[in-house]
């Protein structure tokens, strides 16, 4: 199960990168938040203060090759680590570093208005390469 915080709960994105949109529960990640990051559209998962959560969505249907496809989309800096999520259970969840994180949580709404189609546009151009296992330049 792949918690998904920022982006990757967007549909369109979603199917944009797998051609798909996989099967997903709502859930949130008690004691993180989903911070806004310097100078990027896109948001970090960081650890937080107790009484705070980020919301997000579970993907419960991934195959092995959607997994390789998002590890490669995924900047080289996330940490795929597990994480207790509020529906009781783990999941796995792409956590930030903690580098250029600025004070306001990431706006998914703002995303949503003014990022969405672009960055749709731009992953489906990338799908291609990273299915093929190629590393996802520009």
């Amino acid at each position: 199960m792949l918690f998904c915080y920022g982006t990757l709960r967007f549909g369109d994105v979603l199917k944009a990168l797998l051609g798909r949109i996989p099967e997903q529960v709502p859930a949130s990640a008690p004691g993180y938040r989903a911070a806004a990051l310097q100078g990027r559209v896109y948001p970090g998962l960081i650890v937080c203060a107790p009484g705070a959560s980020a919301p997000g969505i579970a993907l419960t249907d991934l195959s092995n090759e959607e997994w390789l496809i998002l590890d490669a989309f995924e900047d080289e800096r996330y940490e795929l680590r597990e994480v207790v999520l509020s529906t009781g259970g783990s999941g796995l969840a792409y956590i930030w570093p903690g580098e250029d994180v600025r004070n306001e949580d990431w706006d998914s709404a703002e995303f949503e208005e003014h990022h969405l189609a672009a960055y749709a546009a731009r992953c489906a151009r990338i799908a291609p390469r990273l299915a093929a296992g190629e590393p996802k330049g520009e």
